[in-house]
């Protein structure tokens, strides 16, 4: 009954919540190379009550520490191919800015639709053209 007891009060705090969330999203992205937006923009958004603004901003820095963890693991595998890397994150620094522009400029609803739709079509690829 002491187990219980515990149990429930700690599912009751907050950051239990939230580490389940980058648990989940950390897992995922560890094994599929996805879960930073994927997971982590809905989990802010329908559990955390977090509005689409903040939630996309907040992930972005969520997949940071994903991004450095995975340097670390698969850069020292040697599985990595730094050049490769560098030129794509030069064009993703480009994009992130101009995305991060655009963020600013749209309401609420309108993320979400892109969003999801982008979900959509991601899901749709990975099922029928995989």
């Amino acid at each position: 009954m002491k187990l219980k007891n515990m149990l429930s009060r700690a599912l009751r705090r907050p950051y239990v919540i939230y580490a389940a969330g980058g648990l989940l999203a950390g897992f995922l992205n560890g094994l599929f190379g996805s879960g930073g937006g994927t997971v982590i923009v809905p989990f802010l958004e329908e559990c955390l009550d977090q509005e689409e603004h903040t939630s996309h901003a907040t992930a972005i820095l969520i997949i940071l520490g994903f991004t450095i963890v995975s340097l670390f693991f698969y850069g020292f595998s040697g599985t990595l191919d730094i050049k490769l890397a560098l030129w794509v994150s030069l064009g993703g620094v480009l994009g992130g800015f101009i995305g991060a522009k655009l963020l600013k400029k749209l309401t609420g609803p309108a993320i979400r639709k892109i969003f999801g739709a982008f979900m959509l079509v991601a899901a749709f690829r990975m099922v029928f053209f995989s």
